[in-house]
């Protein structure tokens, strides 16, 4: 979950001056995928990777902002299908195990031996993910809205219950599906945004779109926001894809099933305290028992990376980091 388009609030206070990136360029993994990747800050400094949300959501100029560009490496990219890699929007060959070895690649390709991995929403999904496949490549993780593809996660969102908080928003979403389809969303969405009609997949997929952009703030004004039509397409053809198929994993709860296997890594948590795309409890249940793991419940604040709190948080957390 999470988009990166229409960040509204980004409270400049906080964050590092706007920096270009000294290398962008294109990789080819195979499978006929190509990945937009850039790099910008400290060429010689501590290697830090970014994970966009969505899935489908790509990478934003405002990521590389959370970083001391004096004294990080930062690393960002477009996952498949995503943003400026290609083929746009394409699900094939495109599962969760594929990112996994395409962020193998992009280290190997960058000559990183270990990283710090910065993820939120589904960028904590993969960011979690990945470590447990990787754990010694990875010099700590910092994790934001965490969503661990569980079943109930995403029934939360498409079966009902954020529409509980919001019904009139929910009601908009609803009305594109006939009644006898919505017990499931996500199947009656997955019809549509892979009809092989480009008209009805945009239409479908702004609709999807806004009803996740709509709840991303603390203060949101009900307003649903209109996406580009092929942003929206890739966004919610991705999405729709990963949750259809349960991220891919083995069996629901696999993250906290492995999470034996990244407890020596250093771990912080911020979480809005009323997130009501990724609700608090997913943060908290990762969190327990896990000794290295610090969790921040920030209150009044929502899912967005560009919240205020949440935003103050994890520029703290990196400057910490950075002593």
């Amino acid at each position: 979950m999470d988009r990166t388009a229409g960040q509204k609030r980004q409270p400049t206070s906080y964050l590092y001056p706007p920096i270009e990136p000294f290398d962008r360029r294109m990789l080819d993994v195979g499978d006929g995928h190509q990945l937009y990747i850039e790099q910008s800050g400290n060429p010689h400094g501590v290697p830090v990777v970014v994970f966009h949300g969505g899935p489908g959501g790509g990478c934003s100029p405002a990521m590389r902002r959370f970083f001391d560009p004096a004294h990080y490496r930062i690393v960002l990219f477009d996952q498949r299908g995503c943003g400026l890699s290609k083929p746009q929007a394409s699900v094939e060959n495109n599962t969760t195990w594929h990112l996994v070895a395409d962020i193998e690649a992009i280290r190997q390709v960058l000559g990183i031996e270990r990283w710090i991995v910065f993820g939120g929403s589904w960028g904590a999904t993969l960011a979690l993910i990945y470590a447990e496949t990787h754990p010694d490549h990875v010099r700590a993780l910092v994790l934001r809205g965490v969503f661990l593809a569980m079943a109930r996660e995403i029934d939360w969102f498409y079966g009902g219950g954020a529409g509980q908080f919001f019904p009139d928003l929910w009601k908009r979403f609803c009305e594109p599906i006939p009644e006898e389809e919505r017990g499931d969303m996500v199947a009656a969405y997955h019809k549509r945004l892979f009809s092989g009609d480009y008209v009805t997949e945009a239409r479908h997929a702004r609709i999807w779109t806004m009803w996740e952009n709509a709840l991303a703030s603390v203060d949101t004004d009900g307003h649903m926001g209109e996406a580009p039509a092929d942003y929206a397409r890739a966004f919610a053809r991705l999405e729709n894809h990963y949750f259809s198929n349960q991220a891919f994993l083995e069996e629901d709860g696999q993250i906290l099933r492995d999470r034996h296997k990244i407890e020596h890594i250093p771990t912080m948590i911020v979480q809005g305290r009323m997130d009501m795309i990724c609700p608090p409890y997913s943060a908290w249940r990762l969190a327990q028992n896990w000794p290295l793991a610090e969790l921040q419940m920030v209150p009044a604040s929502g899912h967005a990376l560009s919240e205020p709190r949440i935003t103050q948080s994890l520029v703290g957390i990196m400057d910490r980091l950075r002593r």
